[in-house]
């Protein structure tokens, strides 16, 4: 207990803690060893000491466990079915373990989101309920909505809403928006003032008419999107893929790219990762497609949000993100059927890609913000995408795998799905078949809090080692003691030194939403230094200025690829656009006027020092301004509207 690795041979232990279902299982005391396997650490939460082994599965599975495995796709927010084990030897009863349930590293149960209902923020409040209403639609198909009526059963892992088992709803009960909105009344009398009327308001339409979930869902997410438009959002992002130490071409692919994409209008927003299947001159080529195509249409997409007043609703991204990736699909497909390939020769890509949508709201307290803080996700193939902050490594998506198959199906317990020699084996991946054979899934998001985008290819996550090592190389970037760029590198290098059979691509994405304060205005310097300091602060930056024109220039000459001239000619495919498209984080601003020190006819030494003194304080203060401008506009902005009205004016945020 507590120790990372094996004492003997250093390979990493795993602490792996169950929730044991049914009453039968909250009367057997701690302490108590079951099954000569499991030790209960508390009130069912077991530990299973041999995790190595493959847990106990009848031949025929019970009707209990069926809902568990068809809703596999929602293990983000709901546990899965491990295996089974007697109660004790006089009782026939069989105790169905649940893994990837709401229990921390250290065996502990997350609170319940009435426990951290007023410690959280307006817009996590929100965030909540929104999670629990898109999960009343899947389990209410399945006879399963009790389970979100239950208080202890609601669990909250940071932002994420997390379900400790699965009720069955009573054959007599016909449940319905009502019943939810009668259990969050109690949660919004004490939600934060910012959301209180609007939550309010949404209970009492679910409470006292017969109103469609569709109006609901609209009512709610327009509230979260205004919540989740005063807080600010800065995105740090890099990229980059190595062909490893054990492998003759690179078949990944990533947006973007250290070797290139350093000034797109699409950085910061997108982010992808492809792994190609059908070797040499086949899946470098397929790949390279996956991303071209993938940009395109973003750029495209982009340019549409920008230019509406209205809102997008998520589904209708959604759907657009899905159409995406049909084409993508398309394009690879009909490259193969140009060059006849056929079987496994057919060149295709896995594709995990991220958009962050900067749609305009008015925010909860009235003003107009620039980005809604949206992000969608999607794949296909075994590219992953993780959430990571100070506390906890979240893995976002689903594997398309034979072992995910056999489970969505109903077909086998995980476990012993994993058991089988092909389990890893992929079931789809773009360019293999026509488009209307994927299954795609895209979730959406909402960057409330400072945590890492991790995107990577299998030649990271294999053997999970992201989720050992996680801590290790995301939390430095988190306290500011390491750059994205450099955790990209350490990744990659940790891909090499502990896998190193495949290529890796790792994205990193920052996303900060904590607000940057104000450095303290430092003690007046004398005019002379003053302008001395603003002198060589200008010369910086025209040198600086002078080394990014040449950098740029270099990459114009010498536009770096890994492609043989034969791949070239494979993917050489018409994908250019002209599209006018800005998506800079702020909008666009007046130059900034350098401070200036006003000079008036002498009037006597008083009326000089005054005039020194107010210079020094006009020039400390628009210098002041102007590095809050640069460093957090959405903040300056905020402090201006709540200025006088008079002085509007002196900020340089445009109205």
């Amino acid at each position: 207990m507590g120790d990372k690795v094996c004492a003997s041979c250093q390979t990493p232990l795993v602490h792996r803690y169950l929730w044991a279902t049914g009453s039968l299982s909250a009367y057997i005391p701690a302490g108590t060893k079951v099954a000569d396997r499991y030790e209960v650490i508390k009130q069912q939460i077991w530990l299973d000491t041999q995790p190595g082994l493959p847990p106990d599965v009848p031949e025929e599975l019970p009707s209990e466990v069926i809902p568990y495995l068809q809703l596999y796709q929602e293990r983000l927010h709901l546990p899965q079915a491990y295996g089974f084990v007697s109660n004790l030897e006089q009782d026939t009863t069989d105790i169905l373990l649940l893994e990837n349930a709401p229990i921390d590293k250290t065996g502990n149960i997350y609170p319940t989101i009435v426990e951290a209902w007023e410690e959280a923020t307006a817009v996590r409040q929100v965030y909540w309920l929104w999670q629990i209403l898109q999960l009343w639609t899947p389990l209410a198909e399945l006879g399963l909505s009790h389970s979100l009526l239950v208080i202890e059963n609601l669990r909250v892992e940071g932002w994420c809403v997390r379900l400790l088992e699965l009720y069955q709803t009573p054959n007599d009960e016909k449940l319905s928006l009502q019943n939810l909105g009668e259990c969050w009344q109690f949660w919004v009398a004490s939600a934060k003032a910012s959301v209180a009327k609007g939550l309010q308001n949404i209970v009492q339409d679910m409470c006292e008419t017969e109103i469609e979930l569709e109006a609901i869902n609209i009512q709610l997410n327009n509230l979260l999107l205004a919540a989740a438009a005063e807080l600010p959002l800065v995105l740090k992002v890099a990229g980059s893929t190595d062909i490893g130490p054990m492998m003759a071409q690179n078949e990944d692919a990533c947006y973007p790219n250290s070797l290139s994409d350093l000034d797109e209008p699409l950085l910061r927003h997108l982010s992808i990762v492809c792994d190609g299947i059908g070797g040499h001159e086949g899946g470098e080529v397929a790949s390279q497609l996956a991303v071209q195509s993938v940009k395109l249409q973003i750029r495209a997409l982009l340019t549409e949000v920008t230019e509406q007043t209205a809102l997008f609703p998520p589904e209708l991204l959604q759907e657009q993100l899905e159409a995406s990736l049909r084409v993508v699909n398309n394009v690879i497909c009909a490259r193969n059927n140009e060059q006849k390939r056929q079987g496994r020769e057919r060149m295709a890509t896995t594709i995990v890609m991220a958009l962050q949508v900067p749609q305009r709201v008015q925010t909860s307290t009235g003003w107009q913000s620039n980005n809604t803080h949206e992000l969608y996700l999607a794949n296909v193939g075994d590219s992953r995408a993780y959430w990571i902050t100070r506390n906890y490594c979240q893995l976002l998506t689903v594997d398309d795998d034979v072992a995910t198959r056999e489970v969505r199906l109903a077909k086998s317990l995980y476990r012993k799905a994993l058991l089988r020699p092909d389990a890893s084996a992929l079931t789809q991946a773009l360019g293999t078949r026509n488009s209307e054979s994927l299954r795609l899934k895209v979730q959406r998001f909402i960057l409330e809090e400072d945590g890492i985008l991790l995107l990577c290819s299998d030649g990271l996550s294999d053997r999970n080692w992201v989720e050992q090592s996680w801590q290790d190389y995301a939390i430095p970037v988190l306290t500011g003691q390491m750059t994205v760029e450099d955790a990209v590198r350490n990744w990659i290098n940790l891909a090499n030194e502990k896998n190193g059979h495949d290529n890796t691509s790792v994205v990193m994405t920052y996303c900060r939403v904590s607000p940057e304060y104000l450095v303290p205005v430092t003690p007046a310097l004398p005019e002379e230094i003053i302008e001395t300091e603003i002198q060589e602060e200008e010369l910086g930056k025209l040198e600086e200025l002078e080394e990014v024109e040449k950098l740029e220039q270099l990459e114009e000459l010498e536009e770096p690829t890994s492609f043989t001239e034969s791949s070239q000619a494979l993917l050489d495919l018409d994908l250019n656009l002209d599209l006018d498209l800005d998506l800079s984080e702020e909008p666009p601003l007046n130059p900034a006027i350098p401070p200036t020190l006003i000079r008036k006819p002498k009037r006597g030494k008083p009326m000089v020092m005054l005039g020194r003194v107010l210079a020094l304080l006009v020039g400390g203060t628009s210098v002041g301004l102007f590095a809050w401008w640069q460093i957090n506009p959405q903040g300056l902005q905020q402090m201006c509207r709540q200025l006088p009205q008079e002085v509007h004016s002196v900020c340089p945020i445009g109205k």
